[in-house]
């Protein structure tokens, strides 16, 4: 379970949204050509794609922009493209994610794309098409005065060096000067060869081979590569190093030279299909946390975390709000305050349960001294799908369907109690008299009420039907009720006789008699 779990779903369903990070770096577009092989070409001997599919990704530093829009933060991207239709399909795919691109310099250079060949999941081919030539200065001088400029309106800066021109050495001593002078944090991703290219980041990640080629030790020799490590820590400014060792997970690496200041995640098992573009989630998630204001723990495990999902997918593709969240939130580890939601809460997470494909299911009550009936209606709820949304009437509704007296048991309370049940996944209160309002803005799949009630009288029916839903019924327990309850508690207690003392052996044989 992650620490600060309430401030991480907080972040994830809304607070992300508040979240500025400028991305600088080498952009590129991913294409994939995918299909299937049977045989081998007459021609030479190599195989037959007969093709299936095409469809192109934002690559590189744009991935990692890509995977900051599926986190909900607001990216903001600089670094070159071409004037070609690499540069018009990137475009596209960046404007649908509503990532500000006015960073970006259209460059003299085309546009820089990797086309892979894929027959199912094994991948055949890589084509890459790019220039050899150095970005011209002026170009230079005009990104940097853009990403420099575009600091000042963030909360962190990405600096996605794949070695391919963006990042010039001057290019990152501005940001990160620029950055500094903002107090915000910069976080590298690395390709150089000599981590002084980044000096005064707040964190560089390199994984093991970066790791070890910036430092000249060999990635097997553990000990002595996390010791020369620190050693340019110090030298280069760094707060700290993100070292991402994959399958091993993540390792932090603090300034302290007896290592008390590290931090090791270990990483999540999972099925692992493509490890490209991991990185780009991991520094994504670190940045965005941080950013956030998440404790740096907590933001090494989200972010170990979101690189195990992206793992298990084919090709480049970027984390998801839903996704985190909905591996954050099985029904036995979530606690009772995260399923506590306001109206605009119970939305973000319904539409993420549906996004990740749960059937969600709907009932209300005003659940005052709760008794098997209830139990029973909950349960019974949870069979038809597999997220249970409780709609529970607030204090001021309560009192003018029930009455003054009612309730006895107040709202905050009433919630805590109900969202502490193992069949319910989320608690709104609504202050109307019906639930209508809140039926209509979550659009259940299933919406169920007890067999007192007729599918006709069941408000909310009509809309539930009208989308494709449906209603359910089920049984009510005889001789349960919070009335009957309340009426028991203001019967008058009547007193039995007190009569003289009597012994041991009388009270056993009046016990018997008893029985």
């Amino acid at each position: 379970m992650l620490e600060e779990l309430h401030a991480v779903l907080g972040l994830l369903e809304s607070g992300f949204r508040q979240v500025k990070i400028l991305v600088v770096g080498d952009l590129m577009l991913d294409r994939y050509i995918v299909g299937e092989v049977d045989r081998i070409s007459p021609e030479a001997p190599v195989p037959v794609l007969r093709h299936a599919q095409r469809y192109e990704r934002p690559g590189g530093a744009a991935n990692v922009a890509m995977n900051l829009a599926g986190l909900g933060c607001q990216a903001f991207l600089a670094g070159f493209w071409g004037a070609d239709g690499e540069q018009a399909e990137l475009a596209r795919l960046l404007d649908a994610a509503k990532i500000d691109t006015a960073g970006v310099v259209t460059s003299s250079l085309p546009t820089i794309s990797k086309t892979r060949i894929v027959a199912r999941t094994q991948q055949l081919l890589r084509l890459d098409i790019e220039s050899r030539g150095a970005v011209p200065a002026e170009q230079l001088e005009r990104l940097e005065a853009r990403a420099v400029a575009l600091v000042e309106k963030v909360h962190a800066v990405i600096l996605s060096d794949y070695a391919k021109g963006a990042l010039t050495t001057g290019m990152c001593e501005a940001v990160i000067r620029a950055a500094r002078r903002a107090g915000v944090p910069v976080l590298v991703d690395p390709k150089a060869r000599d981590l002084s290219k980044y000096s005064g980041a707040t964190t560089v990640c390199p994984n093991l081979a970066e790791l070890s080629l910036a430092t000249g030790v060999a990635a097997e020799e553990s000990e002595e590569l996390l010791k020369v490590a620190r050693q340019q820590m110090v030298e280069h400014d760094f707060r700290f190093l993100t070292v991402t060792m994959s399958e091993k997970g993540i390792r932090i690496l603090g300034l302290a030279a007896d290592g008390s200041g590290d931090f090791y995640s270990p990483a999540r098992a999972r099925e692992v299909f493509d490890v490209s573009g991991a990185g780009d989630t991991v520094i994504a998630t670190l940045a965005a946390s941080l950013a956030g204001g998440l404790q740096l723990h907590t933001a090494v495990e989200l972010a170990n975390l979101a690189a195990g999902i992206v793992v298990g997918k084919i090709g480049t593709v970027p984390i998801a709000q839903h996704e985190l969240v909905q591996a954050l939130t099985p029904s036995s580890g979530i606690t009772s305050t995260e399923k506590i939601l306001d109206f605009a809460g119970v939305q973000r997470r319904v539409a993420e349960w549906r996004n990740a494909g749960e059937t969600v299911v709907f009932t209300n009550g005003c659940f005052d001294l709760l008794h098997v009936g209830h139990i029973t209606l909950l349960e019974d709820s949870r069979r038809f799908g597999s997220k249970l949304v409780l709609g529970l009437n607030t204090d001021a509704s309560v009192s003018r369907l029930k009455g003054p007296s009612r309730p006895i048991v107040g709202e905050r309370e009433r919630a805590r109690v109900m969202a502490a049940l193992a069949a319910v996944d989320a608690v709104v209160l609504f202050d109307e008299d019906t639930p209508l309002e809140l039926i209509r803005a979550l659009k259940p799949n299933v919406l169920v009420k007890g067999g007192d009630y007729t599918v006709e009288t069941v408000v909310g029916h009509e809309d539930v039907a009208a989308y494709g839903g449906r209603v359910e019924l089920v049984p009510t327990v005889p001789g349960f009720s919070t009335t009957k309850i309340v009426q028991k508690m203001a019967a008058p207690i009547v007193q039995k006789p007190v009569g003289p003392a009597r012994t041991p052996e009388a009270e056993l044989a009046g016990e018997e008699r008893d029985a």
